[in-house]
């Protein structure tokens, strides 16, 4: 039996590799879908968790996770030898970004490598994982045939981008489309294949190279839109202007305006990092991506302006940051969430302890986060907290906090979300960004 016709039968066994924010709810889908998932990672740990039924996944309900173990057909396994029995494997592992912001590809080759030594005749191999353009057909390709088989037909070999979006209500893995480019037409038709039986809409593109480049445009287009609006409020604060009555009248257009928001800095793991994995690949071909590297400067400096945004809400109550005791709500890169990747949030305790402030912070979803030399423990929030703290700063808009609440029992508040937008305060007793 071929692999399309297993596909069409459900008879396929598919194998995720990496089963963090993204293989594990995939690799639910696929058993929703009705076929059996072999998932393997490298934390014993994770493993152990999952196979009892206990999901790390906030998006993926332990009850969830349960059913689908239950089924017998969802096991965890650190054994990346258990490929050799998978007529589909599907790549989901982290592509971070080196200190000097060159690509790191190590997790992906080293999942190549391990599939390589179980690779088989029709057997579908995908890359999800975000990274630069040809990385599919320059790097995966070589290794995969260097033991004779042959992409397009031995094996299939194609590129999908993960576009998940932790904490969203509305768009999941299985009703956000897909994109699909193989290195031949036919490693697209069997990709495409596979993904149609777990995604309600897959979109074939020409081309590896294709695929990878959409993602990074995705994400390229977020970080210089909202490095675009995050110049706009330093613009505002200067001329005395608020940002957020600006953004949302200028909203009201019905056409040729989309509104993004300013905030304390990128966070996540896709938008901070993904555009430098385009920049990176246009610098070996002696071209630069002007407006990438000036959004990341904008962005990244964020935290600093937010830092400054303090010292003047202190200076307000003639207080010196240093000494102060600042209360941080909301660690998470963005709201009602877990994840603290890249979060911004970090940036800002770092810089405030560095100049001398006692820093705490509050966070429901986050109980600790590691900074360089020292891990933080979320602490209760109270009002005698709001009330001995010399400034509060919302860095995550988090839906469970009482706005009302904070803003009549915090001293002094630095708000950089707009989280109290409508919120009757006593003049100079909330800062904007």
């Amino acid at each position: 039996m071929g692999l399309k016709e297993k596909i069409e039968t459900l008879q396929a066994r598919v194998g995720v590799i990496g089963l963090g924010y993204v293989g594990l709810p995939l690799a639910c889908e696929f058993v929703r879908a009705g076929f059996a998932v072999t998932g393997v990672d490298n934390d014993p740990a994770r493993v152990e968790g999952i196979n009892r039924g206990v999901s790390h996944v906030q998006d993926i309900p332990d009850a969830l996770l349960g059913s689908r173990i239950g089924e017998r057909k969802l096991t965890a396994t650190t054994d990346v030898g258990r490929l050799r029995e998978c007529d589909a494997v599907i790549i989901c592992v982290p592509t971070p970004l080196r200190k000097t912001r060159d690509p790191d590809i190590s997790y992906i080759v080293s999942a190549v490598e391990g599939i390589a030594s179980t690779l088989h005749r029709d057997m579908l191999v995908v890359l999800e994982s975000t990274t630069y353009p040809g990385t599919t057909e320059e790097v995966i390709r070589p290794k995969l045939e260097a033991e004779g088989l042959q992409a397009g037909k031995d094996f299939y070999l194609a590129f999908s981008p993960e576009r998940v979006d932790p904490g969203n209500p509305s768009f999941n893995t299985r009703n956000t489309p897909k994109i699909v480019g193989g290195v031949t037409p036919r490693c697209t038709e069997m990709a495409a294949a596979l993904y149609r039986r777990a995604v309600e809409t897959v979109v074939p593109v020409s081309s590896t190279q294709c695929a990878e480049m959409i993602k990074l445009l995705e994400n390229t287009f977020r970080s210089v839109n909202i490095g675009l609006v995050n110049e706009i409020a330093l613009m505002c604060d200067r001329l005395r202007l608020d940002v957020w009555e600006v953004i949302d009248a200028a909203a009201t257009k019905p056409f040729g305006f989309l509104p993004f928001y300013p905030g304390p800095g990128l966070g996540g793991h896709c938008i901070p990092i993904d555009p430098h994995y385009l920049s990176w690949k246009l610098k070996t071909l002696n071209y630069s991506a002007k407006f990438i590297e000036l959004a990341s400067e904008i962005n990244g400096n964020m935290p600093h302006y937010v830092v400054t945004k303090v010292v003047d809400a202190l200076n307000s109550r003639k207080k010196s940051v240093n000494g102060s005791r600042v209360l941080i709500l909301g660690v998470a890169y963005k709201k009602d969430i877990s994840d603290v990747r890249e979060s911004p949030a970090l940036d800002v305790i770092q810089l405030l302890k560095e100049r001398g402030a006692e820093v705490v912070y509050h966070d429901p979803h986050a109980p600790e986060v590691r900074l360089e030399h020292e891990v933080l423990r979320s602490v209760p929030l109270t009002d005698e907290l709001l009330g001995k703290s010399d400034c509060t700063v919302i860095v995550t808009n988090h839906s469970t906090y009482d706005y009302p609440r904070i803003v009549e029992r915090a001293q002094v508040l630095v708000d950089t979300r707009n989280a109290t937008r409508g919120a009757k305060a006593p003049p100079g007793k909330i800062h904007k960004i």
